[in-house]
C-alpha cells in the first residue's frame, strides 16, 4: 500500500511561496477556471492518497512547483507548460487521463502531458541510454519541443535537491545522465546557464575532490583576479564612454566543469590554466544598430590591447545554429596575460543566456502565442508529411550538423557532416586536393573517401602522380572542394582526347608500327582500363608510359603472352606474380624443442600465424593428438590459452635456422610508376631469400597488397621489413 505523502512545516511553507510566486508570474495567460481546477485536482490527489515520495524521499509536489519556477525563469514559458509540469504526477498516478486533461485544460496541455509519458514509458524499458542516439530517441518520442525544456529543467531542480541524499547509487546514475545527456541537451537549445549549471553538479557528485579542490582555487585567487579584471576594463570604459556608448560589463569566471575539462585536455594543473575567466561588454543599443556598434567596440578594444587573429570568433555575421550571436575576441593584456572578450547587445546576451525562448519576446510576442505560431508551423508540416520530415529537421537543428578535425599541428578545422579527407585536402590548398592519394587518421593509413568524424587527427597524404577524375566529384561534400575539383577537370581536358591520340599516331610512326584499331582495344582492356576517355587520359599526362604501351601492343600483335618476369618500370594497378616452381609447404628441417628437453616429435606449424624459426612460440595438442606450433603474439592464442590451457605445451627453437618458410607482408602505399620493381629490387637483393608471389591492387591513387617470400628466420624478416619501409612511397608494412 502506498504511504500517504505528509509535508512537513517546511515544505508546506515553501510549496505556498512557490505556488502564490508562479500564479502571479503566469496569471496573465491563465483562463479563468485554471486556477480553481489545478488547486482541486492536487487537494483529491493527496486526499486519496495517489501520491509518494521518490527514491530520494523528496516531495513531488514540492518538485513540480520548484520545476516550474525553473521553467518560467529560465525558458520563459508560461500556462501550458507550467500547468503540464503540475498536473504531471496526477497523470503518472492514474488519477486523471490526458482525455481528462484535454477536456478540462485544452489540447496544448494535453499533447505536452502526452509526450512526457511517452518518454517516461522509454526509461522504463532500460535501453541502453547512449547520448546521441538516445538524444534521437527523446527527440522522436517528445512530439513538441516544450518537452524537451521541461525535462532539462526538471533535471536541473532534480541535481539541485539531491545534495544531501545517501542513496549514493542513484545519486550518481542522476548526475551521469545529467553530463552525457542533459547538458548537451540545454547546450544545443542555447541554455547555456542551465548547461553551465548541470555540468558542475555532475562534477560536484562524480569528482568531488576535483570539484573541491578547483573551487577553493577559486576563492584563493578571487581578489586578484578581480583586481586584474578592474585594472583591465578600466581604461576600456573610459573610451567606450568618450565613444558615446551605452553598455555595461562584466567580468565572468570560467565554470569548475570547463576548468577541469581544460586541466584534463591539456594535462597540467589549475595554475596552467591561464584563461579562467572572460570580459564581456553588453551594449544597450537598437537592433538596427548591433553590428555596428559590436564592431565599433571591437575596434576600440583591439586599438588598446594587441588581438590574437587565430582566436576571433565571428557569430554575428552567421549566428549559430541555436540562435546564439557574438562577437568573441581574445587580446594581450597586463602582465601579458591572454583574455576572452564576448562583445554583444542585451538582446543577444539574453538569447545566450536563455537560449530558444529569448526569440519570442524580441518579436513583440506576448505569453506562448509566438511559440504556439512556431509549433502551428510544425504541425502543418506533420500534416503535409508522414512526420518523419518534421523531426529530421528536429535532428538537422539540434544535433551534430558539423565535425570538427585536428590537423597534425594541432589546428582544428570545420566541415559539415559527412565531409571526407578529399574536402579537407582541399580546404588546405588546391595542389593538396588534386594530388591526395589518402590520409592517416588517428595513424592508421586510409584513402581520401574516408568520411571524417569529430575529434579525427588527419595527415594528407599526396602524390605527384595523383590527379582530379570526375568521381571525385561525389566523393565531397563541400561546394569549395565539387568547384576546385570542376576547374581541375576542365583545365585537364584541354589536353586530352585528340591530343592524346596524336601523340601515340606519331610515336607508332617514328617506331615504323602499324597502328590497328582493334589491336588498340584489345590493349586498353588489358591495360583493364574501363573507360577509353581514362586511357587517352593517362597517355596525355604521361602516368601511362609510352614505351610500355607500345611494348604490350606489339605483344598483342605478335600474339605473346606477357612475361611475368619481366623487369619493365610499371604500377601497382593490378599487378600479380605467382612463382609456381616454389615450394608450397616449407622443409621443416629445424630443432623444435618441445616441453621441457622433447625433440623428434612431430609439429605442424599453425597456418593462423605461420611461425618461423626464431618467433617466440608455443605448442597447442590437438584433437587428433598431434601438435600446432603457434606464435606467442597469435591472435588466437588468448582464446586458446583461456579456454584450453591445459593443452598449451611450451616450445622453442634450437640448433641454427635451416629451413625456409613462407611469409606473408601486407604492404599500402602510394601507387607510382616503379613502385612494383623498386620492392622486388630489395628482396632479389637478400640472400636466401625467395619471392613467390606478389598481388597488388591499385585504387585513387593507393596500392594495398600482399608479398609472399620463402625465409629462414624471423631476424632476416625483421630487417626486409625495415629495408621495405625504405622505398619512397611505401607507408605501412606488417607482416600478417
Amino acid at each position: 500500500m502506498t504511504q500517504k505523502l505528509i509535508f512537513t512545516a517546511e515544505e508546506r511553507t515553501e510549496a505556498i511561496g512557490l505556488y502564490k510566486e508562479l500564479m502571479s508570474r503566469v496569471g496573465e495567460t491563465l483562463l479563468p477556471d485554471d486556477e480553481q481546477k489545478i488547486r482541486s485536482l492536487l487537494s483529491e490527489q493527496l486526499e486519496q492518497q495517489q501520491l509518494s515520495r521518490n527514491d530520494f524521499g523528496l516531495n513531488p509536489i514540492l518538485l513540480a512547483l520548484q520545476t516550474a519556477k525553473i521553467l518560467v525563469d529560465e525558458t520563459g514559458l508560461k500556462r501550458d507548460s507550467v500547468l503540464s509540469v503540475l498536473l504531471h504526477s496526477c497523470v503518472v498516478s492514474g488519477f486523471v487521463s490526458i482525455d481528462d486533461v484535454r477536456r478540462d485544460f485544452g489540447e496544448s496541455v494535453a499533447r505536452i502531458l502526452h509526450g512526457l509519458c511517452r518518454i517516461q514509458e522509454l526509461y522504463k524499458k532500460n535501453i541502453v541510454i547512449e547520448s546521441e542516439n538516445f538524444r534521437n530517441l527523446l527527440l522522436s518520442f517528445a512530439e513538441d519541443m516544450r518537452v524537451i525544456l521541461i525535462m532539462i529543467a526538471d533535471r536541473v531542480n532534480l541535481m539541485r535537491q539531491i545534495r544531501d541524499t545517501t542513496n549514493d547509487a542513484a545519486k550518481e546514475e542522476v548526475s551521469q545522465e545529467a553530463a552525457y545527456l542533459y547538458a548537451p541537451l540545454a547546450h544545443k537549445l542555447g541554455l547555456y546557464k542551465m548547461k553551465s549549471e548541470l555540468e558542475d553538479l555532475s562534477l560536484k557528485y562524480l569528482e568531488h575532490d576535483a570539484y573541491y579542490m578547483i573551487k577553493d582555487k577559486l576563492n584563493e585567487t578571487k581578489k586578484s583576479r578581480d583586481a586584474y579584471i578592474e585594472n583591465f576594463i578600466k581604461p576600456i570604459e573610459q573610451k567606450l564612454t568618450e565613444a558615446g556608448l551605452k553598455f555595461h560589463v562584466k567580468g565572468r569566471t570560467k565554470s569548475i566543469h570547463s576548468i577541469w575539462q581544460k586541466m584534463k585536455k591539456q594535462k597540467c594543473g589549475f595554475e596552467g590554466v591561464y584563461d579562467l575567466f572572460a570580459i564581456r561588454i553588453i551594449l544597450d543599443t537598437p537592433q538596427e544598430k548591433e553590428k555596428m556598434q559590436c564592431w565599433q567596440v571591437y575596434s576600440i578594444v583591439t586599438d588598446m590591447y594587441q588581438p590574437n587573429p587565430k582566436r576571433l570568433r565571428d557569430w554575428l555575421s552567421v549566428p549559430k545554429s541555436n540562435g546564439y550571436e557574438s562577437l568573441h575576441i581574445t587580446v594581450l593584456g597586463p602582465e601579458q596575460k591572454w583574455v576572452e572578450i564576448q562583445i554583444r547587445t542585451e538582446r543577444m546576451d539574453e538569447v545566450a543566456e536563455r537560449g530558444v525562448a529569448a526569440h519570442w519576446r524580441y518579436k513583440g510576442v506576448k505569453g506562448e502565442s509566438g511559440l504556439d505560431e512556431w509549433l502551428t508551423g510544425i504541425r502543418q508540416m506533420l500534416e503535409t508529411s508522414d512526420g518523419r520530415e518534421a523531426m529530421d529537421q528536429f535532428k538537422m537543428d539540434l544535433y551534430e550538423d558539423e565535425v570538427y578535425v585536428f590537423t597534425p599541428k594541432g589546428d582544428l578545422l570545420k566541415f559539415p557532416k559527412g565531409a571526407t579527407v578529399l574536402d579537407m585536402a582541399y580546404h588546405i590548398h588546391s595542389k593538396i586536393g588534386s594530388t591526395c592519394v589518402g590520409a592517416r587518421i588517428n595513424n592508421k593509413v586510409v584513402t581520401f573517401r574516408q568520411v571524417l568524424h569529430s575529434g579525427d587527427q588527419v595527415e594528407i597524404m599526396t602524390a605527384s602522380t595523383q590527379k582530379p577524375k570526375q568521381d571525385w566529384l561525389n566523393v565531397v561534400k563541400t561546394s569549395r572542394a565539387k568547384a576546385k575539383i570542376r576547374l581541375a577537370l576542365k583545365e585537364t581536358q584541354v589536353k586530352e582526347g585528340l591530343f592524346a591520340k596524336e601523340m601515340i599516331e606519331r610515336k607508332f610512326k617514328n617506331r615504323k608500327i602499324e597502328l590497328e584499331e582493334p589491336i588498340m582495344q584489345q590493349l586498353i582492356k588489358k591495360l583493364h582500363f574501363k573507360e577509353v576517355s581514362e586511357f587517352y587520359k593517362q597517355v596525355t599526362d604521361g602516368t601511362l608510359e609510352m614505351n610500355t604501351l607500345i611494348d604490350n601492343y606489339l605483344e598483342i600483335q605478335q600474339g605473346l603472352k606477357t612475361p611475368t618476369g619481366d623487369n619493365q618500370a610499371r604500377s601497382a594497378e593490378e599487378f600479380k606474380y605467382d612463382d609456381l616452381m616454389a615450394a608450397t609447404h616449407p622443409q621443416n628441417d629445424d630443432v623444435l624443442i618441445i616441453d621441457r628437453n622433447l625433440k623428434g616429435i612431430d609439429f605442424q606449424l599453425a597456418r593462423c600465424c605461420n611461425p618461423i624459426y626464431g618467433d617466440d612460440v608455443f605448442g597447442f595438442v590437438t584433437v587428433n593428438g598431434g601438435i600446432k606450433i603457434h606464435r606467442s603474439d597469435c591472435p588466437n592464442a588468448p582464446e586458446m590459452k583461456k579456454r584450453f590451457g591445459y593443452r598449451i605445451v611450451r616450445a622453442k627453437w634450437a640448433g641454427k635456422g635451416a629451413s625456409q618458410y613462407s611469409i606473408t607482408l601486407r604492404v599500402i602505399g602510394v601507387d607510382d610508376i616503379g613502385i612494383v620493381n623498386n620492392l622486388t629490387s630489395i628482396i632479389s637483393k637478400e640472400e636466401k631469400l625467395v619471392l613467390r608471389s606478389i598481388n597488388i591492387d591499385s585504387h585513387d591513387g593507393l596500392f594495398r597488397g600482399n608479398l609472399v617470400v620463402q625465409i629462414d628466420d624471423n631476424t632476416k624478416l625483421e630487417l626486409l621489413i625495415k629495408r621495405l619501409r625504405t622505398v619512397k612511397g611505401v607507408k605501412q608494412v606488417d607482416r600478417i
